[in-house]
C-alpha cells in the first residue's frame, strides 16, 4: 500500500511540473487574452446628455418634479353592481331544480343575478379642498368610488360631473389642505420636451415614468360620443391600464395633461400614450364646478384637414388648415358670414393646422364668447368675429338649477332631432343621451336614446319645457317615450 501511495505522489509532483513549464513557455511565445488598459491615457467624458448649444448640460433630473406631484396623484377604485339576467334560472322561491324537472321552466320566467364589477385607475388632486380630475370612463356608471390618497387614507368620492365628449369627469372628496398639482398651458408644450407620466398601472400605485412629447392635436378616435373632442398630446413615456386618469406633467411639476389612452396591439404600452391637453381639462372642470355641466361652444360647421390634394383639387391658396364643407341653418358661423370653401386658418391669433387643433381652441370658450377667426378665401385673408353660441344656435349658458334635476335624475337630455320626431310621428320631444346613477336608473329600465314625448300626459316640445316641468314636479311622474326604429311606446313612471 505505502508503494502504491509513493508512486502517486511522485506522479503528481510531475505533472504540477510539467504543468507550469508549458504555461510558462505558453506565456512567452503568445499575447494575451486580456490585458489591462491605463484609462489616463484614454480621452474620456462623462455619459452625459446634451442639448445643441450646451455644452456639458447634464441628463435632466426627474426627481424634483416627481417630489413635487406624488403626493397629489391618487389610487381611484370604482364599483359598480350589475345585474346579469339568467334565461332559464331555478324555479321562483326554490333552491334546486326538483320541481323543474317535473313541472318545466315558466315561460317568459328570468332570473337576474347581481355581480359586482370592479374597476381601478387614477386621478389628480387639482384643489387643497378635495377636487380630483379623472376619466369619465374611470367611474361611468360606478355605485361606489373609493379614492386611496398617497399616504394611503382612504375617502368616498362623490362625482360632481361628467363629460363624455372629453372623457373627463371630477371629483370630490370631504378633506382638506391637500397637496394638488398646478395647471400649465398646453399651448406652450413643445414637441420633444421631457414629461412624466404619474399613475397607478396594473395597481402598482405612485408610478412614475418618463418620456417625450411626441406630437401634438392627435386624434385617435376612442372618444365614442357624437361631439367628442379630441386633440390629445401624444408621449413615449409609458402609460399602461391603471395609468388612466393620472397626470402627465412637465419638468415644473405642472400639469400638461391627462392620460387618457394608449395604441397598442397587446393592450399594454408599446410606445404611444396620449393625454388630454390641460387647457381643455381646465374649461370642462371650471364649468362643472360653477355649473355642474359643461357650457359647450360650437362653430356649427362641417370640415376636413386640408391636405396636398385638397388644396389642388379646390385651388386653395394655403397648403394647411381646415376646410369648411358646410354649415348648419342657425350656425354661428354662418351667421358671421363664414362661407362654404373657406379655409379657416387661424382662431385669435393660433394657427389652425387640423380639425383636432380647431376642436381644441373652441373647447376652451362657452356660448357667448366672440372670436376672430381668420380664413383664406379667393387668395385673400379674411378675420371675421364669431359669436359662438350652443348647438341649437343660443348664446344662453346652463343655469345651475337645470343641472341639478339632471344630477337628481340621473340623465342628460337635448332636444331631439327634427328628422327622428317626423320619423316617429311624434308633436316634439327630448332625447336622452346618457344614463347615470340616479332616480331613473334606480326605478326603471330607461335606455339613452329615448325620446321623451310627455311628462305625466303633458306634451313636451323642448328641453327648456322639460326642464320646467320636472323643475316644478313632485310625488309620482309618468314619462311617455319612444326609441327609435321601435312602434311600441314605453311608459316610465317613478318618484320625486
Amino acid at each position: 500500500m505505502r508503494k502504491y501511495i509513493v508512486m502517486f505522489v511522485i506522479g503528481s509532483l510531475g505533472g504540477a511540473f510539467a504543468i507550469g513549464v508549458f504555461a510558462f513557455a505558453f506565456h512567452l511565445n503568445h499575447k494575451p487574452l486580456m490585458k489591462d488598459i491605463n484609462m489616463s491615457c484614454v480621452p474620456a467624458r462623462t455619459a452625459s446628455y446634451q442639448e445643441a448649444g450646451r455644452p456639458g448640460q447634464s441628463f435632466p433630473d426627474f426627481t424634483v418634479a416627481a417630489e413635487k406631484v406624488m403626493d397629489a396623484v391618487v389610487h381611484i377604485k370604482s364599483t359598480q353592481k350589475v345585474k346579469n339576467t339568467i334565461p332559464q334560472g331555478q324555479f321562483p322561491g326554490f333552491s334546486d331544480d326538483f320541481f323543474q324537472q317535473f313541472f318545466g321552466t315558466p315561460y317568459g320566467y328570468q332570473r337576474q343575478q347581481e355581480e359586482t364589477q370592479v374597476g381601478t385607475g387614477s386621478g389628480v388632486i387639482i384643489k387643497e379642498d378635495g377636487y380630483i380630475i379623472t376619466n369619465n370612463h374611470v367611474v361611468e356608471n360606478a355605485d361606489e368610488i373609493e379614492i386611496t390618497l398617497h399616504d394611503n387614507r382612504t375617502f368616498t368620492a362623490k362625482v360632481i360631473g361628467t363629460d363624455h365628449s372629453t372623457d373627463l369627469a371630477l371629483l370630490k372628496i370631504d378633506v382638506g389642505g391637500l397637496n394638488f398639482i398646478p395647471f400649465a398651458n398646453s399651448d406652450e408644450v413643445k414637441v420633444g420636451q421631457w414629461v412624466l407620466a404619474v399613475g397607478n398601472p396594473f395597481n402598482l400605485n405612485s408610478t412614475v415614468t418618463a418620456g417625450i412629447v411626441s406630437a401634438k392635436g392627435r386624434n385617435i378616435n376612442i372618444v365614442k360620443d357624437k361631439y367628442a373632442i379630441e386633440s390629445f398630446i401624444q408621449t413615449d413615456a409609458a402609460i399602461n391600464p391603471g395609468n388612466s386618469g393620472g397626470a402627465l406633467v412637465d419638468m415644473n411639476g405642472e400639469l400638461v395633461g391627462i392620460n387618457t389612452a394608449i395604441a397598442s396591439p397587446t393592450g399594454s404600452y408599446s410606445g404611444y400614450g396620449f393625454a388630454i391637453p390641460s387647457n381643455i381639462v381646465k374649461k370642462v372642470i371650471g364649468d362643472l364646478i360653477e355649473f355642474g355641466t359643461v357650457q359647450r361652444a360650437f362653430l356649427g360647421v362641417s370640415i376636413r384637414d386640408v391636405d396636398a390634394q385638397l388644396a389642388k383639387e379646390k385651388g386653395l391658396a394655403v397648403n394647411e388648415g381646415v376646410y369648411v364643407d358646410g354649415m348648419q341653418e342657425n350656425s354661428a358661423a354662418r351667421k358671421a358670414g363664414v362661407k362654404a370653401g373657406d379655409v379657416i386658418v387661424s382662431i385669435d391669433e393660433t394657427r389652425v393646422k387640423s380639425t383636432p387643433g380647431l376642436q381644441e381652441v373652441i373647447a376652451s370658450h362657452k356660448p357667448g364668447d366672440v372670436v376672430k377667426i381668420t380664413v383664406s378665401r379667393d387668395n385673400a385673408s379674411i378675420i371675421i368675429p364669431v359669436t359662438l353660441t350652443t348647438q341649437t344656435g343660443k348664446t344662453e349658458l346652463v343655469k345651475r338649477d337645470d343641472t341639478d334635476i339632471m344630477a337628481k335624475l340621473g340623465i342628460t337630455v337635448d332636444d331631439a332631432p327634427v328628422e327622428t320626431i317626423k320619423k316617429l310621428g311624434l308633436q316634439g320631444g327630448v332625447k336622452v343621451t346618457e344614463i347615470r346613477p340616479g332616480i331613473i336608473s334606480k326605478s326603471t329600465d330607461m335606455k339613452a336614446g329615448c325620446i321623451i314625448a310627455k311628462v305625466d300626459r303633458q306634451q313636451v316640445t323642448s328641453k327648456d319645457q322639460f326642464l320646467d316641468l320636472m323643475r316644478n314636479k313632485q310625488g309620482g311622474v309618468l314619462l311617455e317615450c319612444r326609441y327609435e326604429n321601435q312602434r311600441v311606446t314605453y311608459y316610465y313612471g317613478f318618484g320625486l
